[in-house]
């Protein structure tokens, strides 16, 4: 892991220098350490050059400061395995609750109709609130057929598979395509190419792009719309028979089934009765408000300037499930309309953790592991870092901007107007 930190009397490059460099010039202050000068290093936000190993825990707790973290974990020693981690936590964390899984369908159930009844009654300038709210409580239906797919909502797995098609249904996700790239996903956090979540563009990626490719990615992964980015994961990863194997393509074909015969029920039914206003009033917005919280946990979870993304030869599972995922409080109202997923690292060192038991397997990880994690509070600055600055992948600095060489107007405003507030 690697990045920057400035001491008192460091010596800043010309910020040509630092552009051609490939690192864009920081403001006076950003990640200003109070311990013994070290030599020069970069100060960009999302370009970090000393290794979390060789800093102090002063020096961690005021980078995390500055880079609106609440702690910023140690290095994990490589002598740590993730068998090591998963069986520090108590057993009971693993066991189902049959009663606590349908009580959060439920809960999730009576939440979507209330918030449909919400949209119904409310005035068009509360819409965009009632929308958000609604699409929260959707976001909820993905978290239960989460669970399905992981094998951690019911002990039998025909139950499981049944509400998961169900639950992913009104969200229009393939069930059994996305449990298959997820669960790729889980095995391959965090490393470069293999994670199937998100990961870094590369300059060889760049390198390829024409101008209407460039400007696309850009402005997708490169501004707030990265936090809506998860519509085109969706479209590119489960609906294309080619991405799966013949072995795997009979369940897969019934998932799409299922999905396609919801879209052919509700959609007209909608419109028929409601018309086109209908569809985008009660649907299409609400589905629209679900990605923006399926995007945002994923980049606040696996993305941060100090935790970087590694080959396949350099991959270690223990450090990326561990120290390379982020725990971040969001309001209460959203983690519990979104049954806890936000409650993320137990979830990646052991998937079959239901959601019910992630608060108290996240204690047992903070008593014994505490010291190699990352944790925040869902904020402005951790945000604005992700979306202006955590583009490119880098092997030295983990990350650099999509404008390293040159700053551009498009990343240049967004700095300038995105708040860097620690809160939100």
């Amino acid at each position: 892991m690697a990045f920057a930190l400035r001491s008192p009397g460091a010596v800043r490059a010309p910020a040509s220098a630092q552009r051609a460099s490939g690192v864009r010039a920081a403001k006076p202050g950003v990640l200003r350490s109070a311990a013994v000068a070290r030599p020069r290093v970069q100060t960009h936000a999302a370009a970090l050059s000393v290794p979390v190993n060789q800093l102090t825990d002063e020096e961690r707790t005021n980078l995390a400061h500055e880079l609106g973290y609440k702690s910023i974990g140690k290095e994990l020693p490589d002598t740590v395995s993730l068998t090591d981690i998963i069986k520090s936590m108590p057993p009971d964390v693993f066991k189902l609750d049959h009663g606590k899984a349908w009580r959060a369908c439920l809960t999730s159930i009576a939440a979507c109709a209330a918030c449909w009844y919400l949209i119904s009654i409310s005035p068009w300038y509360l819409l965009p609130a009632a929308w958000a709210l609604a699409g929260t409580a959707f976001t909820g239906f993905f978290v239960i057929g989460h669970d399905c797919g992981h094998r951690s909502f019911h002990e039998n797995n025909l139950v499981e598979d049944i509400v998961g098609h169900i639950a992913f249904a009104p969200l229009i996700y393939p069930f059994e395509p996305w449990r298959i790239k997820h669960n790729h996903h889980h095995a391959h956090t965090n490393k470069l190419v293999e994670d199937t979540a998100w990961h870094p563009v590369t300059e060889a990626d760049m390198a390829k792009w024409d101008p209407t490719s460039a400007m696309l990615y850009k402005v997708f992964l490169g501004t707030p719309l990265k936090l809506f980015a998860s519509v085109g994961h969706w479209l590119v990863w489960h609906f294309d028979l080619n991405k799966y194997t013949p072995k795997q393509r009979t369940r897969v074909v019934i998932s799409l089934a299922v999905v396609y015969g919801f879209m052919m029920t509700v959609f007209p039914a909608l419109v028929y009765f409601g018309g086109p206003w209908a569809f985008v009033k009660y649907w299409l917005m609400p589905w629209l408000g679900y990605h923006f919280w399926m995007s945002t946990f994923t980049v606040v979870h696996h993305t941060a300037p100090h935790i970087p993304f590694k080959k396949a030869e350099d991959w270690n599972a223990a450090k990326a499930q561990l120290s390379g995922t982020v725990h971040c409080d969001f309001p209460n109202w959203v983690e519990f309309l979104t049954h806890d997923i936000s409650w993320h690292v137990p979830h990646h060192v052991a998937p079959k953790i239901p959601w019910y038991n992630l608060r108290k397997a996240t204690a047992s990880l903070r008593e014994n592991w505490g010291q190699y994690m990352t944790e925040c509070t869902f904020n402005w600055r951790v945000v604005k870092n992700i979306c202006t600055e955590c583009h490119v992948y880098d092997e030295k600095v983990n990350y650099k901007p999509f404008d390293y060489q040159k700053e551009e107007t498009l990343f240049a405003v967004q700095r300038r107007v995105i708040p860097d507030s620690a809160a939100f």
